[in-house]
């Protein structure tokens, strides 16, 4: 019989709460600001968290997960007797966290050759950010508890993660331009103009899809992006960072749109928000096939 773990980092913005409920291991990612280090989910909440960026005048950094870490939580599960290990890892193209995964499984196997047969490790590629795979890695934990098998639950993650579309809007590109990690909002010219650029989040890329003009026209653009692709009837979340209010309101509206309200509610923790700055609003959904 399976015993498995579902593993992930904390820049999925996996709940603190869901992931004690759902015995999801969450490896937090570590957070420099100047020359002080911190661990992030464990030195500070997200609150915390973007009023120390408010008051920092410098450019927080994180660093990836190592290889080193990853195999020390395998050999650790291995000895804990679980059968199978499901990772789903930050989009490999922002970070090298993933591919530290699969270097460490390598080498993890290299050095148990006798854990070939009873022990196996599912490294995936979330492809996206905050819960564009965390709401693949809280369902696969949900899975794991009702019974599915380690390959119905990584067939799940794959289809979810490879048709997964996040829209969101930062309300400042002061931190996208600094951190250069959203390349197209770092060359976005128009904020002096009053213009905001709307990202879409797909396939491992981030991308300018459209742009408005002024913070009140976000959340509408963002509605009739999302309701043009969403599949009808199917789960979709929100995803907010230090201004609950507008969080709330992109709720709202999807939900009278829709006829039916978000299943979660991702609340952006240190690894986004010091890339896309701490006041953002979007939407998580799995999109049309448009082949």
């Amino acid at each position: 019989m399976s015993k498995i773990k579902i593993l992930t980092d904390s820049a999925s913005d996996i709940s603190q709460k869901i992931e004690q409920k759902l015995d999801i291991m969450v490896v937090p990612f570590k957070v420099t600001l100047g020359d002080k280090s911190y661990v992030s989910r464990v030195d500070f909440t997200n609150e915390d968290f973007y009023r120390m960026m408010d008051e920092y005048d410098g450019m927080p950094t994180h660093s990836q997960i190592t290889i080193f870490e990853f195999l020390d939580i395998f050999e650790q599960l291995y000895k804990e007797g679980y059968t199978d290990i499901i990772n789903v890892s930050i989009n490999k193209e922002g970070s090298a966290t993933h591919n530290n995964a699969v270097m460490a499984a390598q080498q993890f196997f290299d050095e148990h050759k006798e854990a070939k047969d009873t022990f196996h490790i599912f490294n995936i590629d979330g492809m996206s950010y905050t819960g564009g795979y965390g709401y693949a890695v809280t369902q696969a934990a949900v899975k794991a508890k009702k019974g599915d098998s380690p390959e119905e639950i990584v067939d799940f993650i794959e289809d979810w993660v490879k048709n997964c579309t996040i829209f969101f809007a930062p309300y400042s590109l002061k931190y996208a331009k600094k951190s250069g990690r959203i390349p197209s909002a770092a060359a976005f010219a128009g904020e002096l103009m009053g213009l905001k650029p709307i990202m879409r989040i797909q396939d491992n890329k981030i991308v300018t899809n459209s742009k408005v003009r002024g913070d009140k026209n976000i959340i509408p653009e963002i509605l009739k992006l999302t309701v043009d692709e969403i599949i009808p009837q199917t789960p979709y979340s929100i995803v907010y960072g230090s201004d609950r209010s507008v969080g709330d309101e992109m709720a709202s509206v999807m939900t009278k749109k829709m006829g039916y309200p978000p299943v979660e509610m991702y609340q952006i923790g240190a690894a986004i928000a010091i890339n896309a700055g701490p006041k953002v609003v979007g939407t998580i959904f799995k999109r049309k096939n448009t082949d």
